[in-house]
């Protein structure tokens, strides 16, 4: 039968095994200590620094892509009384309103819209006794503009001859029976027009 061998440990080891865990407890004791210790100063630096300010706020691009290209201020309005009765659109608003009094119009006119529209310069009003001579009469402007080079861009209400609209671009032509134009009172609405009269 073997025996067993048995050790027993030595008063010198029985004091170093305690002596060893009693430091390893310190140590760890003393790292936690300073780790508590360095929290403490970190949060006291940040409070002694104040709060973090916001980063300055940067301008988008697509903001500074819409300063740069805002369009100009809008130009000053000029009265049309100080404009002169002159050029290429005046001529053909004179040469509408002659071929609406060669088929005997009634109160014709030029308003000068210059400075208070931008897509014509003149209107040319004039007014028939019925809806056949309205027809007459827009017959007439269309034709003596064709011939002066003043194509007509579109015409509006030929069918009923009470309204007849013809768009030559700077100059707009308005031939109206006689209540349908009191009626609409296209001239009460450009009142700010200066009023040439041609009969």
């Amino acid at each position: 039968m073997a025996t067993r061998k048995t050790t027993v440990p030595t008063g010198d080891e029985k004091t170093k095994t305690p002596a060893r865990r009693a430091g390893t407890a310190t140590a760890a004791k003393s790292a936690s200590a300073s780790a508590t210790k360095a929290a403490a100063k970190k949060t006291s630096t940040k409070a002694a620094a104040g709060p973090k300010k916001a980063p300055a706020r940067k301008t988008p691009a697509k903001e500074v892509s819409a300063r740069k290209s805002a369009p100009p201020p809008p130009a000053e309005k000029v009265a049309p009384t100080e404009l002169e009765l002159s050029g290429p659109s005046w001529e053909a608003a004179r040469v509408a309103a002659e071929a609406a009094l060669e088929k005997k119009a009634t109160d014709v006119a030029i308003l000068d819209v210059r400075g208070l529209t931008s897509y014509a310069d003149f209107f040319v009003v004039a007014s028939g006794g019925s809806d056949r001579q309205v027809s007459a009469i827009a017959d007439s402007v269309e034709e003596k503009m064709k011939k002066a080079g003043n194509r007509p861009i579109g015409m509006e209400g030929y069918q009923q001859g009470h309204w007849v609209l013809i768009d030559f671009g700077d100059v707009i032509a308005h031939v109206f029976f006689e209540e349908t134009r009191a009626f609409y009172d296209i001239e009460g609405l450009w009142a700010d027009a200066r009023r040439i009269p041609l009969e």
